[in-house]
């Protein structure tokens, strides 16, 4: 069973993301096992977000590149817009995977058969939430370990 976190009421979520990918890549510095991470999300969201990761912080470096990128299979932080691409396959990714979109993955079952973590970043939008309670269901549905972190307490 895969373990699926939901951070949810986020108010930034691109900004979140970065400080989420810092958080489990600085475990891999740490002495952790190797968290090779797959971030899925909207296009213009990724083109974002891959400005961002460079920019965020002036003392940490997150290694990323977009999934066709011919570096993707030595980069340990891979940006995608697309759950089921072939390219994924091409890369050994399988650790993490944080999910910044609204929309639901076609197969669920192969999603979580893959990442044995998955992390679901909701905003306080309302189509968002209401898409990531949508999201909740189906992995609920299927007998998943569930955790939710509630982001407007922090």
């Amino acid at each position: 069973m895969a373990r699926i976190d939901f951070h949810s009421n986020v108010a930034d979520k691109l900004e979140y993301a970065c400080r989420l990918t810092r958080k489990i890549w600085s475990a891999t510095a740490a002495g952790q096992p190797v968290r090779n991470i797959v971030m899925v999300g909207e296009k213009a969201d990724l083109k974002k977000l891959d400005e961002l990761l460079w920019t965020f912080s002036s003392t940490d470096f997150l290694p990323h590149c977009f999934i066709d990128d011919e570096a993707a299979s030595e980069t340990p932080i891979v940006l995608t817009d697309d759950f089921a691409t072939p390219a994924l396959s091409g890369v050994p990714h399988a650790d993490v995977m944080i999910h910044l979109g609204m929309r639901m993955p076609q197969d669920v079952a192969a999603l979580v058969a893959r990442f044995p973590r998955i992390v679901e970043v909701v905003t306080v939008d309302e189509a968002e939430r209401l898409a990531g309670r949508e999201r909740y269901k189906a992995y609920r549905d299927l007998g998943h370990e569930l955790h939710n972190f509630d982001q407007s307490k922090s």
